[in-house]
């Protein structure tokens, strides 16, 4: 449910954003605001129902001085709803959202060794023709998947796991 809500929060940020050829500014206020409250003793100030919601706001307007005023209004209003949890996944996903907008695709890839950067470059670029976009590729190391890798591009999953064909095979031999 707080994902839900996190990423409706960031298409209103992105769409208003957009709107006002803001998108790199928009993006660096709300890392701003995602880095101020990782703080714990912060997060639990802002978050405390004890606390009145002007010494949270003051508290608030000095940790972001200078940010966009509709980024402070967001981070205000995620305060008094006392919804701050949701900064990290908003901040994430509007990323995703800009970052789709300008054709950047994120990928995610696990092997179960570490891949040179040769062979990072050689799957970007395979990655990128499969999908048609330009591919931003974070990589994972996971023994479980034996050998070969799984890789997951926005929603689509390729599992060219030896762990997978494994599974397949018996699968196939139990039929």
């Amino acid at each position: 449910m707080a994902r839900v809500a996190a990423k409706r929060h960031a298409q209103a940020a992105f769409q208003i954003a957009l709107e006002r050829d803001e998108l790199d500014i928009w993006r660096g206020d709300l890392e701003r605001l995602s880095a101020l409250v990782k703080d714990p003793l912060l997060f639990a100030f802002l978050e405390n129902p004890r606390i009145n919601f002007e010494e949270k706001a003051r508290i608030l307007r000095q940790g972001l001085e200078g940010v966009n005023p509709l980024v402070m209004n967001l981070a205000l209003l995620l305060v008094a709803r006392g919804r701050l949890g949701l900064v990290a996944d908003m901040v994430l996903e509007y990323g995703r959202l800009v970052d789709e907008h300008r054709g950047i695709a994120h990928a995610e890839v696990a092997t179960a060794i570490p891949i040179e950067i040769e062979e990072k470059d050689k799957l970007v670029r395979h990655l990128g023709d499969l999908v048609g976009l330009k591919i931003a590729l974070t990589d994972r190391v996971d023994p479980s998947i034996i050998g070969g890798l799984v890789a997951r591009v926005g929603d689509k999953i390729i599992d060219g796991s030896t762990r997978s064909r494994f599974l397949a095979l018996r699968e196939s031999l139990l039929k």
